[in-house]
């Protein structure tokens, strides 16, 4: 996504927020718009809003431009999450989780009223798995079991590296992340395996979560809703 596509994307979304919301905060370049966005109209318009982040890094960043930041376990529902997504299909099914921040941001999409997401056309696929594998958050006792039976399900893959190459990737809460694809499962289907996989914490699947998915274009934003 071109940076002006991404800051479109972003400032559309923020113009929906209303004061007194509480708005949970998306990870990466283009939530980090919707961020700053917010911040602008707090400082010009006296926007009243409290934010909740799905990882240290877009609460750090909220808290830099002087938002309120609360604790997700001090909430059970919020107003409006906004966030980005890696894939999107015809029926908004999201692939998500690249940046190993699933549980927090599964939660905050199941919790909120609203779901926008924030991407550009090459996002949109048509089976999820097409351009990039399925993150899949497994218990580190219980990888190489999880791993066997995804792979007697046809998925083929292994656990992810860090950085910088020289260790596993961790998820800030200690799970392991297992990156697979699968080449003959829709979506649904792939959906409702990894749901039932014993020893997975959660995977990158966003199904029925999405209510409003904001396209960026060439300067232009269009809205896919439900």
């Amino acid at each position: 996504m071109a940076d002006n596509d991404k800051k479109n994307s972003a400032l559309k979304a923020a113009s929906l927020v209303e004061s007194d919301m509480v708005v949970g905060l998306g990870t990466g370049s283009t939530a980090n718009y919707f961020i700053e966005a917010i911040a602008e109209r707090k400082n010009n318009e006296g926007l009243k809003v409290t934010t909740v982040a799905s990882s240290i890094v877009s609460a750090r960043i909220a808290k830099q431009y002087g938002l309120e930041v609360v604790a997700i376990e001090n909430l059970s529902s919020i107003d409006i999450y906004v966030d980005g997504a890696d894939e999107v299909t015809a029926d908004m099914t999201l692939l998500k989780g690249r940046g190993s921040d699933l549980v927090r941001e599964k939660l905050l999409a199941n919790a909120s009223q609203q779901f926008y997401v924030l991407v550009d056309d090459s996002k949109l696929v048509k089976n999820i798995g097409d351009n990039f594998p399925i993150p899949i958050e497994v218990m580190p006792f219980a990888w190489q079991m999880v791993l066997t039976d995804l792979e007697n399900s046809g998925g083929v893959g292994g656990l992810r590296e860090n950085a910088s190459g020289d260790g596993l990737a961790v998820t800030s809460h200690g799970s392991l992340v297992l990156d697979m694809h699968f080449n003959d499962k829709s979506s649904d289907e792939l959906n409702s395996l990894l749901n039932a996989a014993p020893g997975v914490v959660e995977h990158g699947i966003f199904a029925d979560l999405a209510t409003t998915v904001f396209i960026g274009k060439n300067g232009i934003v269009e809205l896919l809703k439900k």
